[in-house]
């Protein structure tokens, strides 16, 4: 997006008259507007007459019509449109109303600003989703790409991306067992913190005393999740150690808390025992050893860049040369599952540098590649540089990532976008055959219930009527520590749902 202009001192403000619709229309005008703070009115008397920017969204009822009425004033143009349907009201047709606004912002600020985004608009976080129904209806690609692209306008290589990921996705999805959950257990640390990191992890050194007690009370959880398990009839089919960095641990720490998760919980049918072990100067082969004796089968090697200047830039603490060797090492305790996470538009990074890592990642062939691009949150120390990364040139990288990984085998598996992720761009995890990630596949698809153990995880209930809950436990370790025990009062209510599960269950 190298034509975008931002200024983060004024907001832009978005006038509402006969309609309160702000969520797709704030997520619309993100899309032009990356970097731009944005102010909302519920009056469009309340914009100023001399605003030099703004757009005004107007429905009104005329008889049997509905006047969907759009302004945006921006760069020193103005732009309207002005289209009518039958009478529509937004209270009990809120999501008509908000295609239709949508489609005719996305419209002049497409003309305003020259930009064009492959996504079109759609804005949601799982675009698969929008295939699988049409899938199940039995339509060809070209059918469910024409339907896609009609309500959507996404662009053609997008739309072979999701329906591509989709199709890896199908056989997967219908062999999930119908009672099975995966489990997801939280360590909240890191060696250092990375510039572009929202997560809610920690630096080893400074939480260096906190660690044994979290521990003792993550498996504490564990035993009582098991224990919610056993009493559900529940089947575990996967595992997944996030973070953070697992293997910020150590070896012995790492085992106490596999220990746990063995102890506790039958994982006889599990089809993914998986650890980020992320951090290539936190992998040892003590801790390679550990993790496969407790039977986990796929982990995770993240150099995000082998330019050792950008991992500099970024606050990793290791080289280029420490990443090959971790890989090495992993290959070498026997792990034939092994995933390489990239981030394209680091800091200091350059199409050519991408280039560069996407060759060193290749020549080591791991079994999938995960490409995020770099995305801009609030909580990242990297988002005060936000008006520095509007000229990133995170397309070209993932328009790289997208041709040269076919070419080498691998093929999309999962998929996600994220709001203020730089050229409005997507995470794409790549693998081979038979190397997918079925927990990354499951959390995207949401079919699967998830329990969530240690500080930061989040739990997530799926209700065959289609009904989600999500229950947080808190985010920093030191509450997680002392406010325990209100936390796990939170198990009663996993309980109500579950049953309520069961019963939804046994009326179909």
């Amino acid at each position: 997006m190298s034509n975008v202009e931002t200024n983060l001192i004024k907001p832009f403000p978005v006038a509402f008259s006969g309609h309160t619709l702000k969520y797709e229309i704030e997520c619309i005008c993100k899309i032009f507007l990356p970097m731009r703070k944005f102010t909302f009115l519920y009056d469009t008397t309340q914009l100023p007459a001399d605003a030099e920017e703004g757009a005004v969204l107007i429905l009104e009822q005329l008889g049997e019509q509905s006047r969907f009425w759009v302004q945006v004033q921006y760069r020193g143009q103005v732009l309207e449109q002005e289209q009518q349907f039958p009478a529509c009201s937004p209270e009990t047709e809120k999501q008509l109303c908000e295609y239709r606004f949508s489609a005719m912002l996305f419209r002049l600020l497409e003309e305003i600003t020259d930009l064009h985004p492959a996504w079109g608009l759609l804005t949601g976080i799982r675009p698969v989703k929008k295939v699988q129904p049409l899938l199940g209806q039995g339509l060809s690609k070209a059918e469910v790409c024409e339907k896609l692209h009609e309500k959507y306008w996404i662009a053609p290589e997008k739309l072979s991306l999701v329906y591509d990921t989709a199709m890896v996705q199908q056989p997967l999805l219908e062999k999930t067992p119908k009672h099975g959950i995966s489990l997801y257990v939280s360590i909240p640390f890191c060696p250092t913190r990375c510039s572009y990191c929202s997560f809610v992890s920690h630096s080893i050194a400074q939480a260096q005393n906190l660690i044994p007690a979290y521990l003792e009370k993550l498996c504490e959880e564990l035993k009582i999740w098991g224990q919610l398990v056993r009493e559900q009839e529940l089947l575990v089919d996967t595992v997944y150690f996030g973070g953070g960095t697992p293997t910020s641990l150590t070896a012995a720490q790492l085992e106490q808390v596999l220990t746990a998760v063995q102890e506790n919980f039958d994982l006889s049918h599990l089809r993914e025992y998986c650890v980020e072990a992320g951090r290539p100067d936190t992998i040892t082969s003590e801790k390679l050893e550990t993790l496969r004796r407790f039977g986990v089968d796929r982990i995770s090697v993240n150099p995000q860049t082998m330019q050792d200047h950008v991992l500099e830039t970024i606050g990793r603490k290791h080289t280029t040369a420490q990443t090959v060797e971790a890989f090495r090492m992993a290959r070498a305790a026997g792990f034939e599952n092994i995933n390489m996470d990239l981030i394209a538009g680091l800091p200091d990074d350059t199409p050519e540098g991408f280039h560069d890592t996407l060759e060193q990642i290749l020549a080591l062939d791991p079994d999938s590649i995960t490409v995020h691009a770099l995305t801009l949150k609030r909580a990242a120390n990297l988002f005060a540089e936000g008006e520095q990364q509007v000229h990133n040139p995170v397309e070209q990288m993932v328009q790289e990532s997208m041709r040269r990984l076919p070419e080498h085998g691998y093929a999309p598996y999962y998929m996600y976008r994220q709001k203020n992720t730089i050229d409005n761009q997507e995470n794409v995890g790549y693998a081979r055959a038979g190397k997918a990630s079925l927990y990354n596949i499951l959390i995207m698809d949401e079919s699967q219930s998830i329990f969530g153990a240690g500080c930061g995880a989040s739990t997530k209930l799926v209700e065959p009527c289609g009904r989600i809950t999500r229950i947080h436990n808190y985010k920093f370790p030191y509450e997680y520590i002392r406010q325990f025990d209100q936390l796990m009062q939170k198990k009663e209510q996993v309980r109500e749902i579950c049953e309520r599960i069961r019963e939804q269950e046994a009326e179909k």
